[in-house]
């Protein structure tokens, strides 16, 4: 193997390296979104997994549940796009501010 060949192969493995490392840290962080003024809170991991969902007593009405399901909603799309926000944040740190030509896959 070429010098050039074995530079981009070690650095291929660094570069997994730390993917792995980001995915694990990734999956210690947490954002946390509400809805409501409050009612509803969700806090999910870096990753996007929904860890809690908390709910305001006073918002539980049986004859608007659907109100309770849409804060809810709301709620969950929130924290999801901003664990998806922080993950593009932690990649473009890992990558140098070069967006990476491919989706990795779970994270």
């Amino acid at each position: 193997m070429t010098d050039n060949f074995q530079q981009i192969l070690r650095m291929g493995q660094q570069v997994q390296a730390r993917l792995s490392q980001l995915q694990s840290e990734l999956g210690q962080r947490t954002v946390t979104s509400s809805s409501g003024g409050g009612m509803v809170t969700v806090t999910a991991d870096g990753r996007g997994k929904i860890r809690s969902v908390r709910i305001d007593p006073s918002v539980v009405d049986s004859s608007d549940v659907e109100m309770l399901e849409d804060l809810v909603l709301a709620a969950v799309n929130e924290a999801q796009s901003r664990a998806t926000s922080l993950y593009e944040e932690e990649m473009k740190k890992l990558s140098g501010g070069f967006n990476l030509p491919f989706q990795l896959p779970d994270l």
